[in-house]
């Protein structure tokens, strides 16, 4: 009876839970690591990419791995946390192999990898790929309409030599679920040239909030790799202060070019933003809070606060103004917390329950007032007002955390606390060697 070996498409391993023997949970899978090797020989299966809960990624051989079912991946239990680091004979599938486009040995057509196969040697803990699950023509906007077909990997040719302009839409398809944070990880991890394809392939809005939870370097690098024209649509679709934060780091002339570039309304939030010491509560405001005239309603209120693109501490406080609406707003009244919101009867207007008491920021208090000012009133946002009494933005608790941390702390988390990577030699002994 001939033995059927398991075989997995590894888009379904993307973010899988990584689970030891006990049923603890102790990461999840961000890629796959494998060698290729000379000739129409399928690759070797070195190990998983796997990022534990501190957000280190860190390499599990696949001798380590006892299962791949049903959703999860289980290991031994023994995984070495020291950092992973791609060495030069390595490629990973995930991040590497998916959308590439390669050849049909038989025909010569070229044809798109949505996928990629791996299966199990029988009685042995080693795994290789095997079968490449492609679409015929070059990809791109009429891909769908091609032919999709699952083919060995001997009948394909073209993987070991680089390719310029890869796509990223079946890269992305994996990570569809992912939060802002987790796939800026992804992206950090990638190789420059990666990055700048999965960067092109993202829309806007996504691109741009995945650059909001990047190192400095990185959103940079990222938007000097962008035509101009998107690069300042993604700039009109972060947060002002993040986006005033990220052309601060740029060249005065590519600054200027970009803001010109972009709506005038937009660039001169940003420019007022800028304006400010980066360390004070007018370089920390964004200036899109909730803001409501004093006639407004509960009703009006909670209806603003469901807006699903508003992030949980803009969305925990209402500003009532009078007009205009728009920041810097007329004077500031108050505010009023969500919960208080949900205590009274949808008619009842903003004004009668607005916190009046509650001091308001100068733009030029310091990070420590500004610290104690959150922590003294329990609050997650504060509100930021001129000389004239009008709103100019809110301070959020999350952009305080952001610069009260280490100035790395973004490559710290992504990375975890400093420590030797695994050598490539280290990496085919932990996987030949492994119980």
């Amino acid at each position: 009876m001939a033995v059927v070996t398991p075989r997995v498409f590894v888009s379904h391993l993307s973010g899988v839970a990584v689970f030891d023997p006990n049923g603890d949970q102790v990461g999840r899978v961000r890629d796959l690591v494998a060698m290729l090797r000379v000739g129409a020989r399928p690759p070797r299966l070195l190990g998983l990419v796997v990022e534990v809960h501190t957000r280190r990624r860190v390499f599990l051989p696949m001798t380590r791995v006892t299962g791949v079912e049903s959703g999860q991946v289980i290991t031994t239990g023994v995984i070495n946390m020291r950092r992973f680091e791609q060495r030069a004979s390595e490629t990973l599938v995930l991040g590497e192999l998916l959308d590439r486009r390669v050849r049909l040995v038989e025909t010569d057509e070229e044809v798109t990898v949505l996928d990629i196969g791996i299966t199990q040697l029988p009685a042995r803990r080693d795994w290789e790929i095997d079968k490449v699950f492609v679409r015929k023509g070059k990809g791109g906007a009429l891909r769908r309409k091609g032919e999709a077909l699952t083919v060995e990997w001997s009948a394909v040719t073209g993987f070991s030599r680089e390719e310029h302009g890869q796509g990223a839409a079946s890269l992305l398809a994996t990570f569809e679920q992912l939060r802002p944070a987790d796939l800026a990880s992804v992206l950090h991890h990638l190789s420059p040239k990666r990055r700048a394809e999965v960067a092109a392939a993202l829309d806007d809005d996504r691109l741009a909030d995945v650059l909001e939870e990047l190192p400095e370097d990185d959103q940079v690098e990222i938007l000097g790799k962008l035509k101009e024209e998107r690069a300042a649509d993604v700039l009109e679709a972060m947060d002002p202060d993040d986006a005033a934060d990220l052309l601060s780091e740029l060249p005065e002339e590519e600054k200027e070019r970009l803001l010109a570039l972009m709506r005038p309304e937009e660039a001169a939030d940003v420019r007022r933003l800028m304006a400010y010491e980066e360390r004070t509560a007018g370089g920390l405001m964004t200036t899109d809070p909730i803001v409501l005239r004093p006639s407004a309603t509960i009703a009006d209120a909670l209806a603003r606060v469901r807006d699903p693109d508003l992030s949980p501490a803009l969305a925990a406080q209402v500003y009532v103004c009078r007009p205009p609406d728009e920041t810097p707003t007329g004077k500031y009244l108050g505010l009023v917390h969500f919960q208080r919101l949900l205590r009274d009867p949808p008619f009842t207007l903003v004004s009668s329950i607005a916190d009046t008491d509650l001091p308001a920021l100068q733009p030029d208090t310091a990070l420590p007032e500004l610290t104690g000012y959150l922590a003294t009133y329990n609050m997650v946002s504060a509100p930021v007002v001129d000389e004239s009494g009008s709103l100019l933005g809110v301070v959020t608790v999350d952009d305080v955390l952001d610069h009260l941390l280490p100035d790395d702390w973004r490559e710290t988390e992504m990375h975890g606390s400093p420590a030797l990577g695994v050598t490539g030699a280290e990496r085919l002994g932990e996987a030949a060697d492994a119980p």
